[in-house]
C-alpha cells in the first residue's frame, strides 16, 4: 500500500506506517526532490551564502550530519553543544567539516538553561532544534524531563523571537509522538495522529518518558509558534541509519548493524520504521526553504520487517555470516 503523500507539491513526505513495504515508495520520494524546478530554484536562491542557520545539539549523530549538509548547501552555521567543566570536548569531527572553518561557529549552551541559547540563535534566520533530553531508562522523573524538554524548546523559540532574525523554525520529533494511540491501528498514520500521553503514563512501555516529553514539546512549539507569529514546522522521525560524523557509534546504527554483528538475540524488534540520515538532513533543508510550510510532517517511507533486512544485507555483503532468522 503506497503511503499518503503530504500537501507539498515538492517534497514528497510521506506517512509513517504502511501495512506492505514497497521500495517503490523510496524512489518516488527521491524523484520528487529532483525532479521539482521549484525546489531547486529555492534552493540556489537560497544556500549562496544567504544565511546562518543554528543547529542545536551539534554533536549528536543528526546534529552533525546536518551541519555537513548545511555547509555543503552553502549556509553558514551557529551549532551548540553542551559545556562539560569536567573535561574539554573534542569537537574537530565538526571543525574539520569542509567550509567549517570560515562558516561554522560552536557555542555551548544546555537545554536546562534556555537563556544559555541566545548567543547562538542571533543573527540567524532559521533553527533547527535536534537536541533532545534522552532518558531511555527512566532514572529521572518524566515531569523532569518533560518540563526540561519544554523549557529547553520555547526558550529557543523566544531566542529566536528576540533575534527578530529567524524567520523559521524546524523541530526534530520523534515517531514516539505518533506510535502510542489508543485509536484503532489504521494502515496509515498520519499528521493528525499523536501518541496518548495518558496512555503512556498508564502502561509505561519501554522508553515512555522519552514519548510524554516529545509529544508535549512537539504541542508547545507548534503552539508557540502559531500564538506568537513564529513559523514553526515540526518533522516526525522513525529509526534514523546511515553515515556518520561523530565519533560514537549511534544507537540507532548500531542496532541496524546488530545482524552483521551476530547479535540476533539483542534485535528483539521484527519491524522498522526506518529513514536514511541523508533523507533527514534534505527534509529539514526543504521545510527551511519552502515557501509555506505548514505543522507537522512525517518522515518514514514504510515499515522494513527485519527478515528483509537479513536478506538485503546477506546479497549485498555476503562475506558477513547472517543467521538465519526463524
Amino acid at each position: 500500500m503506497i503511503a499518503k503523500a503530504t500537501n507539498q507539491h515538492c517534497f514528497v513526505v510521506i506517512y509513517i506506517h504502511t501495512k506492505k513495504a514497497s521500495r517503490a515508495n523510496v524512489l518516488e520520494v527521491e524523484d520528487s526532490t529532483k525532479k521539482s524546478k521549484h525546489c531547486h530554484s529555492k534552493s540556489v536562491q537560497m544556500g549562496e551564502g544567504k544565511g546562518r542557520i543554528c543547529v542545536t545539539g551539534g554533536t549528536g549523530f543528526l546534529g552533525s550530519w546536518i551541519i555537513k549538509s548545511l555547509l555543503e548547501h552553502g549556509y553558514a552555521v551557529n551549532t551548540t553543544i553542551r559545556s562539560d567543566p569536567g573535561r574539554k570536548r573534542d569537537v574537530s569531527f565538526l571543525t574539520n567539516l569542509p567550509g567549517a572553518s570560515e562558516k561554522l561557529k560552536i557555542f555551548n549552551a544546555d537545554l536546562s538553561d534556555p537563556e544559555s541559547f541566545g548567543p547562538a540563535v542571533e543573527g540567524c534566520v532559521g533553527i533547527f532544534h535536534t537536541a533532545t533530553p534522552i532518558d531511555f531508562a527512566v532514572n529521572e522523573p518524566e515531569e523532569v524531563v518533560t518540563k526540561r524538554a519544554i523549557d529547553g524548546a520555547l526558550g529557543i523559540l523566544k531566542a529566536g523571537l528576540k533575534a527578530k532574525t529567524v524567520k523559521r523554525v524546524v523541530y526534530t520529533s520523534s515517531a514516539s509522538t505518533v506510535s502510542f494511540s489508543s485509536l484503532e491501528e489504521k494502515d496509515v498514520v498520519d499528521e493528525s495522529v499523536w501518541s496518548d500521553v495518558d496512555l503512556l503514563r498508564s502502561v509505561k512501555p519501554f522508553s515512555w518518558s522519552y514519548a510524554v516529553s516529545k509529544v508535549l514539546s512537539e504541542k508547545a512549539v507548534l503552539e508557540f509558534g502559531e500564538q506568537n507569529g513564529l513559523e514553526v514546522t515540526t518533522l516526525v522521525l522513525p529509526f534514523v541509519v546511515g553515515r556518520f560524523v561523530c565519533p560514537k557509534l549511534p544507537d540507532s546504527v548500531e542496532r541496524a548493524l546488530l545482524l552483521v554483528l551476530g547479535k540476533k538475540e539483542e534485535i528483539g524488534v521484527i519491524r522498522y520504521h526506518m529513514v536514511h540520515v541523508d533523507d533527514v538532513a534534505r527534509a529539514h533543508i526543504f521545510l527551511l526553504e519552502h515557501p509555506n510550510p505548514k505543522g507537522r510532517y512525517n518522515c518514514s517511507p514504510f515499515i522494513v520487517p527485519i527478515e528483509e533486512i537479513a536478506e538485503i544485507i546477506s546479497a549485498k555483503y555476503p562475506e558477513y555470516q547472517i543467521p538465519a532468522l526463524e
